[in-house]
């Protein structure tokens, strides 16, 4: 009797401290009764879900270059790039950016992978008619999505820019020395936040919710992790901060910023180097665009890639993090690079 009470009572613990501690909540979807309203254009995928979007430049029937952005952790399509109208008359250029799964107005996506993020794109660009072949540009995290199109669907890519791109510590693609090396360069917290990513997905939502420990260093403001660089950008973007950012998180944390982790640090079906070159005739090119002070992504781990992958362009940029893209001359130079090369 004694060890049926004990045994239903730690039952009963573990379903409470599942439930309370390790569960994370569900999420408030945009246009349902509890959820935030819909104020966006959005275009509903083949599996029911809804994909916020917004176009710029010149109209995609005349343009003569159609670039998708790919938005980067707690960011979303509203991120506001010095992208100059000179620029985009000169090179007649279409910007397609979006809400990936779970951030802003797009529909989370509880079955998200580095694989359903390539053809998230592609269903998008077709569902907006944006023609055969189209460019992508993946800043930071959503880099991933970047490297998952080059994998799964580069028949329908023009050219690709890596900016500043995300990299997973546990890729064995990279020699197990360099990777350590790089990943004991990033604060303590975000060692631990990683590991946790990577090896005990389940344990994230508490991890990032629980008071005993510093979590992720980026959403505690943690400014350590920026250089310089990126300190007197920030000082520039905060006069002019990008319209929208309270509905980057809307739908609730998990399903953006935590599944973001999971998905990213988690164990990937390929690696970088498994991916052949896109454009064996020269018909389009791939650039890696690296801060050489970047302490957000180390430039070691991307400077390897693109020794490992020749067809890379390899950019790395004097005196400069991971903003480099707010820049307006570096953002000028990487649309240029990727429409003209």
């Amino acid at each position: 009797m004694i060890a049926r009470i004990a045994v239903a009572t730690t039952v009963g613990f573990l379903g409470w401290a599942y439930l309370a501690l390790l569960k994370p909540p569900s999420p408030k979807v945009c246009g349902s009764p509890d959820g935030p309203p819909v104020t966006s254009r959005r275009v509903k995928l083949n599996d029911g879900r809804c994909v916020a979007y917004k176009e710029g430049g010149v109209a995609k029937e005349k343009a003569k270059h159609k670039i998708i952005i790919i938005h980067g952790f707690d960011s979303s399509k509203d991120l506001m790039l010095p992208i100059s109208q000179d620029l985009i008359q000169e090179l007649e250029i279409y910007v397609l950016q979006y809400d990936r799964a779970g951030y802003g107005e797009s529909d989370p996506h509880p079955k998200r992978s580095v694989k359903s993020e390539a053809f998230d794109v592609e269903e998008l660009a077709d569902k907006l008619q944006l023609g055969p072949k189209f460019y992508v540009v993946g800043l930071s995290m959503g880099a991933y999505s970047a490297w998952s199109c080059l994998k799964y669907i580069p028949n329908r890519l023009a050219g690709v820019a890596l900016v500043v791109p995300f990299v997973n510590y546990w890729w064995p693609c990279y020699p197990a020395k360099l990777s350590k090396q790089a990943l004991r360069k990033m604060l303590p917290q975000d060692q631990r936040t990683f590991r946790i990513a990577h090896y005990a997905p389940w344990l994230v939502h508490w991890w990032m919710n629980q008071k005993w420990f510093h979590a992720l260093s980026m959403l505690e403001g943690n400014m350590a992790i920026f250089c310089p660089p990126d300190l007197e950008m920030l000082k520039q973007l905060s006069s002019a901060p990008s319209p929208g950012q309270e509905k980057v998180r809307q739908q609730g944390e998990f399903e953006c910023l935590y599944r973001d982790l999971i998905v990213g640090f988690g164990n990937w079906d390929f690696f970088p180097t498994d991916i052949t070159n896109p454009f064996p005739d020269n018909e389009g090119s791939v650039h890696l665009w690296q801060g050489h002070d970047d302490r957000i992504i180390p430039r070691e781990l991307n400077r390897y890639l693109a020794e490992k992958l020749p067809w890379i362009q390899y950019h790395e940029v004097p005196n400069a993090g991971h903003l480099l893209m707010h820049n307006a001359s570096y953002c000028e130079t990487i649309l240029r690079k990727l429409c003209t090369s």
